[in-house]
C-alpha cells in the first residue's frame, strides 16, 4: 500500500498520471503477456494499490473508469457462482446487454468470470470505448439480475443487498457509458 494521508491535489495527479501511464504503455505493448500481467496485479492485493490511488476519482475520469472496470471484475471474481447466478437472471431480461457485454444464453459462474475478464482485457487490447460501452452493458445485466432477485423478495437483509447491488451496478453502468462517450470525443483524462 502507499500509505494515506497525502495532498488531494497530489493523489488526484498520481491517479491521472498512473492510470494515462498503465493505459497506454500496455496499450504500446506487443506482448500479450504484458496484458495478463497487468490483469492479474489486481487479483492479489494489486487490488488495494489501485483502489488507493483511483478509488476516489470521478467516474468521469481515466482513473475513474479503469477502476470500475477492475472492481467489476474484482465483484465477479470474488463471488463466482453469486455473480453467475445474478448475471443468468440479468441475461433472462435483457437480452441487449448479454449481446453487447458479449455473453451466451445461459452462462455458468466460470465463464462470467472470463467474460469480465476479456472485458477488461478489451481495454488494454482493443478499442478502449468498445470495452466501456460492454462494461456498461455487463454491469446492466448484473443490475437488472439484482433487481430480479430483489423482487423475489425473501429475507429483509438479503434484499437490502441486493438492493445496493443493484443500485451500484445501475450506477457503473451509466457511469461507463457516460465515460465512452467522453473517451470517444477526446475528454476522458
Amino acid at each position: 500500500m502507499m500509505g494515506g494521508g497525502g495532498d488531494p491535489a497530489e493523489l488526484g495527479e498520481l491517479a491521472h498520471d498512473t492510470a494515462a501511464a498503465l493505459l497506454h504503455r500496455v496499450r504500446r505493448a506487443p506482448d500479450a503477456a504484458v496484458v495478463d500481467r497487468v490483469i492479474a496485479f489486481a487479483d492479489g492485493a494489486g487490488i488495494e494499490d489501485l483502489a488507493e490511488m483511483w478509488a476516489e476519482a470521478p467516474a468521469d475520469s481515466l482513473p475513474g473508469a479503469l477502476w470500475r472496470l477492475y472492481l467489476l471484475r474484482h465483484a465477479v471474481r470474488e463471488a463466482p457462482s453469486a455473480a453467475g447466478y445474478r448475471f443468468k437472471r440479468g441475461v433472462e431480461v435483457d437480452t441487449v446487454g448479454q449481446a453487447i457485454a458479449g455473453s451466451g444464453s445461459a452462462p455458468s459462474p466460470e465463464e462470467v468470470v472470463v467474460l469480465s475478464t476479456r472485458i477488461l482485457r478489451g481495454a488494454f487490447t482493443g478499442d478502449f470505448a468498445i470495452a466501456l460501452e460492454r462494461a456498461a452493458a455487463f454491469a446492466r445485466v448484473m443490475a437488472v439480475g439484482s433487481a430480479e432477485l430483489v423482487s423475489e423478495g425473501g429475507l429483509t437483509e438479503r434484499v437490502a443487498d441486493e438492493r445496493r447491488r443493484w443500485e451500484g451496478y445501475e450506477a457503473v453502468s451509466a457511469e461507463l457509458t457516460k465515460a465512452a462517450a467522453l473517451w470517444r470525443d477526446g475528454a476522458l483524462h
